[in-house]
């Protein structure tokens, strides 16, 4: 399967979850709104979500990836699947643990993630509570992961694409038809939480299973395969374990604030996910195989244009998508989240939050994109060291925007200060690898890179302009997203009008990797 198709497989899916995920936030939104409950149901959600990225998604796969793609380009089929059996029987007993103790230690937990709930009456221990349902996801979005990242080394990406869109499903069930039977009403999505984990572990098994890559529960952490991911992993979790203490600390700061500001925070970056997902996310889960291929065949050409691809489509996409957004934040969120329990009030603060996300999409992009670059050169210290160099940043910005901001704008600043980060991540990457001769930035980028800027400079002006014209609260539901999606569509034809008579056709930069 040609990249190209790969990415598309991988962003429709993707694109499937993420849209899932905004039914998602807008049936919490509308049933709760942004106050206590949800506050305590976000804070609950992020430790096992803090432990997924590092066991997971984060540092596992990292530097799991790159060797099972070698053992199996270099060593074949039956080696490759033996590693699988050692990786998976040794991470299993080791989630379970953490899993056992999450549970018993949950109050603890809130004391370390969510300090200033501890001045709220019966807050912390609605935490605590919604911790002990929902830590055992742990264990099954970690394992859902690990299979994940073996399907996409066989190059089956639809699968692990469309396998989250089932914790969306069981989120939007639950709200809707569970929470009449907990007390309080906010319990059953903990619930879901943890039904969505089971789910997305069981969809995987069948396709696992037909392509014979089922594990074996084979106790063998002596493996040279295990030792070497093992000692690639050690420094990735110091760099991904930073990143999450980071994260650790701007929830612990939220707390702090008025209440709601951890929901204004998260429905923000819930946003932000849609173009970081269908772009980052699924860019990066595409060409870290791919990388890791042409590195394991000293393909040197194929390396290059891979990137080079890579780059280009990041650079059309998420530079006119991060203006969109910006351009058409309250208009975005009235449509999506303004009903019941959610109020005009509420769509201000997220909005704050969202202008703070959203000047840091386009180096969260990139951070998807070049990261991979390191790992598939199995590389995984330089990418650490940048990353606690933008922890150090973040955190220093945190302060600096505590004092310059008013109050009830404060929470804006936590997302400002990951923006800043974000920023000195992705710019440290790009020196790091050209200084490795891993990247070399040609006159081609930066000339796209210009004509993007230019054409999203002209579509947000005619975006902005239309959207201020409208109002958006004279509609209902219906007709705010018909007026939304009509402002959106002609966006996109400005900005594919304005880069055409730059001399550039969108149907040529996808094809450059087509093949």
């Amino acid at each position: 399967m040609g990249l190209f198709k790969s990415l598309s497989v991988v962003s429709f899916f993707t694109l499937m979850s993420r849209l899932l995920g905004l039914v998602r936030e807008m049936v919490i939104a509308a049933k709760f709104g942004a106050g206590a409950s949800t506050d305590a149901l976000f804070v609950a959600f992020r430790i096992p979500n803090l432990l997924r990225r590092l066991f997971a998604e984060g540092a596992f796969a990292q530097a799991f990836v790159p060797i099972l793609a070698e053992y199996r380009q270099r060593e074949g089929d039956e080696r490759a699947k033996l590693l699988i059996s050692h990786v998976a029987s040794l991470l299993s007993l080791l989630l379970l643990v953490i899993s056992i103790l999450g549970v018993f230690c949950a109050p603890y937990l809130v004391h370390v993630i969510a300090t200033g709930f501890n001045e709220s009456s019966g807050q912390a221990e609605l935490t605590a509570n919604l911790i002990r349902l929902t830590f055992p996801y742990v264990l099954f979005i970690s394992l859902t992961s690990l299979f994940a990242s073996v399907l996409n080394t066989w190059g089956r990406f639809a699968v692990p694409a469309f396998t989250p869109a089932l914790l969306n499903i069981s989120f939007i069930l639950s709200a809707l038809y569970l929470t009449p039977y907990f007390d309080p009403p906010i319990m059953a999505l903990g619930l879901a939480i943890l039904l969505g984990g089971i789910a997305q572990l069981a969809f995987q098994v069948p396709f696992l299973w037909r392509l014979k890559l089922w594990p074996k529960l084979k106790w063998k952490p002596n493996d040279p395969g295990v030792i070497q991911i093992l000692k690639k992993m050690a420094p990735a979790v110091i760099g991904v374990s930073a990143a999450q203490i980071s994260l650790v600390i701007n929830t612990n700061i939220a707390s702090r604030m008025q209440t709601g500001s951890v929901s204004w925070l998260t429905f923000a970056d819930r946003l932000m996910e849609l173009p970081v997902g269908l772009l980052g996310v699924a860019m990066g889960t595409v060409i870290l195989p791919a990388l890791s291929v042409s590195v394991a065949d000293k393909k040197n050409d194929e390396y290059q244009a891979t990137l080079e691809w890579g780059l280009i489509l990041m650079l059309v996409i998420s530079i006119p998508s991060v203006c969109g957004l910006i351009a058409l934040s309250k208009p975005i969120l009235i449509t999506l989240f303004m009903r019941d329990q959610f109020s005009l009030v509420d769509v201000s603060m997220t909005q704050v939050a969202f202008w703070g996300y959203g000047v840091g999409l386009v180096p969260i992009v990139m951070i998807k994109l070049f990261a991979p670059v390191f790992y598939a050169n199995k590389d995984t210290r330089t990418p650490v060291r940048i990353a606690i160099k933008a922890i150090v940043v973040t955190q220093i910005l945190n302060v600096f925007f505590w004092m310059l901001l008013p109050d009830h704008v404060k929470h804006a600043g936590l997302a400002l200060a990951i923006s800043g980060g974000a920023w000195l991540n992705a710019t440290l990457l790009v020196v790091g690898l050209r200084r490795k001769g891993l990247f070399v930035l040609t006159n081609k980028w930066i000339v796209v890179c210009r004509d993007c800027v230019i054409a999203a400079a002209v579509m947000t002006l005619v975006v902005f302009f239309v959207s201020i014209n409208v109002d958006w609260l004279a509609s209902d539901s219906w007709g705010r997203a018909g007026l939304l999606c009509g402002v959106i569509m002609l966006g996109f034809t400005v900005y594919a009008i304005a880069l055409r008579l730059l001399g550039r056709r969108l149907k040529d930069i996808l094809a450059l990797r087509a093949a």
